[in-house]
């Protein structure tokens, strides 16, 4: 099937993982996202908590897949249902997000300048692991996921090759196949607030970590033990320094 790229009146939809994560970040992401995109799909990996009734409450929210069983451990699976599912309806555009994680307000402005062409075919950001807080990020040998770009935004193409790594953890949020198509590199960052608690709530996910992980083979194995370092070097937020 021919690719399909338009340069203009492009829709585009967001799509995630979602977790018992009613009482996190959810709402604001979600209240942000309806915003500036046209639709959002989620996959509700076993919640115990409300977070797919907090899902619904979202007119944007099209499709909510509920799963009985947990995934985690089985990243690979997970992720391979939640793009099948965001592609259902062919969107032209999606952006894939975490239930932590919030774009830049420029974003909303700019978004349409980012689907609205036919030169490349992904956009990726830069991504900032805040912690301990909102208001500090984390930096050091270790910890620099911001010093890279993180593809998110991509174009679909119908008839395309899509191709995830059969990994436990960490899988790439998009198809490993985008890789070999033009894309651009945004300067508009993204806040990731998965590390933003408190020191008990980072302390349960590094034991979940080394519960599923306890050799490193999917992660680097210093840096889970980093998760508990007491003293960490943390960097202040700059709204206006991109």
């Amino acid at each position: 099937m021919k690719a399909i790229r338009k340069s203009g009146g492009n829709r585009v939809t967001a799509y995630m993982q979602v977790r018992n994560e009613a009482d996190r970040y959810l709402e604001t992401v979600l209240r942000d996202l309806s915003e500036y995109v046209d639709d959002i799909v989620i996959v509700d990996d076993a919640s115990t908590d409300g977070t797919v009734k907090l899902c619904r409450s979202f007119p944007k929210v099209k499709r909510l897949v509920e799963l009985t069983e947990s995934h985690f451990g089985r990243e690979a699976e997970l992720k391979v249902l939640l793009w099948k599912a965001a592609c259902e309806d062919q969107p032209d555009w999606l952006l894939a997000v975490d239930a932590d994680e919030l774009f830049e307000d420029r974003m909303k402005q700019e978004i349409r300048s980012l689907v609205d062409q036919d030169r490349y075919d992904w956009a990726a950001f830069r991504m900032y692991d805040f912690w301990g807080s909102t208001t500090h990020y984390r930096e050091d040998d270790l910890w620099q996921l911001h010093k890279r770009h993180t593809t998110a935004l991509v174009r679909y193409l119908p008839g395309y090759y899509y191709f995830y790594p059969s990994m436990n953890h960490h899988v790439p949020r998009v198809p490993l196949s985008y890789n070999a198509l033009p894309g651009h590199l945004s300067d508009i960052r993204i806040k990731h607030y998965g590390w933003a608690g408190n020191e008990e709530e980072r302390r349960c996910k590094y034991l979940r970590y080394r519960e599923h992980d306890p050799k490193g083979q999917w992660g680097n194995e210093l840096q889970y033990q980093s998760i508990l370092d007491p003293h960490p070097r943390l960097v202040e937020w700059k709204e206006d320094c991109p």
